[in-house]
């Protein structure tokens, strides 16, 4: 076991990271079939945010005139009828990802935007060994991006104990301001923006297969942290 000296807890985005992104391909097609145009500003403002405040905004954008519970009720009818075709699926590498993540002797805990039973239960719960036993999985939607929630009132840690793992650089850019750690595997769809917005927000660590966080970059990771370099600039 190769044990690391700063991080303590490793808390994995679910939806495009351990889990296929089944989301922003349907933010784009809502957002476009109901004339909006997606662009950065659209993603940045759907993306991630809470249930309702997605809702407002995809209706701001496409100038219907639904309420926001109007609105996310009509994305996840749509969201279901993409799912016929693109279902949910655990992200080829998760569980060696895990198994890595076992190896340095960390905490693991999952974060999304939708209940445990939903996300964790139904499609992680063959993995749930992997993760923490006490809190394997956090629901965000209250309080997105939840990174201070998650370190500080939840496990009760320093933020440069903690390494986030996500597709979407709001996460990031909370991250940097609270100075936790951060890895990111940006969404990569040819409608999507998170690449160049994190290099944008100074994340060193790019990774495009959750298998490439191996070992060697765990400790990496730990040892900026130690020292107060893991975010350029900083």
């Amino acid at each position: 076991m190769s044990k690391l000296d700063k991080i303590r807890l490793v808390a994995l985005d679910s939806d495009g990271v351990v889990l296929n992104d089944t989301y922003s391909p349907v933010i784009e097609s809502f957002v476009t079939m109901h004339g909006g145009a997606y662009t950065a500003h659209v993603e940045r403002h759907v993306w991630g945010s809470p249930q309702l405040a997605a809702g407002q905004n995809m209706a701001l954008a496409c100038k219907l005139p639904w309420t926001a519970k109007e609105t996310i009720a009509a994305f996840f009818a749509h969201r279901e009828e993409y799912l016929r075709t693109h279902p949910v699926e655990v992200t080829e590498g998760a569980e060696e990802l895990l198994a890595t993540l076992r190896e340095v002797d960390v905490r693991v805990v999952c974060y999304g935007g939708r209940n445990r039973e939903y996300t964790f239960d139904r499609y992680l719960g063959h993995l749930a060994g992997y993760f923490d036993a006490e809190i394997p999985y956090v629901d965000v939607n209250d309080v997105r991006p939840g990174t201070k929630e998650i370190v500080r009132d939840i496990f009760g840690y320093e933020f440069d104990e903690v390494v986030f793992v996500d597709d979407i650089n709001r996460v990031a850019e909370v991250t940097r301001a609270l100075g936790a750690g951060f890895i990111g595997v940006p969404a990569s769809m040819p409608h999507n923006f998170q690449r160049e917005e994190m290099v944008a927000t100074g994340v060193r660590h790019l990774v495009d297969d959750i298998r490439k966080i191996d070992v060697d970059l765990l400790h990496t990771v730990d040892q900026e942290l130690a020292a107060g370099t893991h975010w350029s600039g900083r």
